[in-house]
Parts: C-alpha cells; structure tokens; sequence
C-alpha cells in the first residue's frame, strides 16, 4: 500500500489512518490528525507553525 503525506503537517499517514477532506473544486486534502485539519481551517500556514516538517527544512 502507498503511504500519503499529510497536507498541513507533511509527515506520513499509514494505510487506514487520518481523513480526508474533499473542496468544492475537486482538491484532495489528507490530514494526519485533527490538530491538522484544524489549523487549516483557522487559515494558519504550515510553514510558520514550529512542529511542522515545512517549517523544521526552512529553519535548519
């Protein structure tokens, strides 16, 4: 099975975990966890959030 990456975060999600979200437009979402879906929903940009893995490559 193909492992996915989260959307928010960037980390991997395993065969039978996360969600996934589905726009208006067609553009799949996969979220690891609901702190993900979470903080896109409140609009928050993945690369200035500390824990994510976009973040941890910019700041090395």
């Amino acid at each position: 099975m193909e492992t996915k990456r989260c959307s928010f975060c960037g980390s991997e999600i395993g065969y039978g975990k996360g969600s996934i979200f589905v726009k208006v437009d067609g553009t799949i979402l996969n979220f690891c966890s609901s702190k993900c879906r979470n903080n896109h929903n409140l609009g928050r940009i993945p690369r200035r959030v500390r824990w994510t893995e976009t973040w941890i490559e910019k700041n090395r």
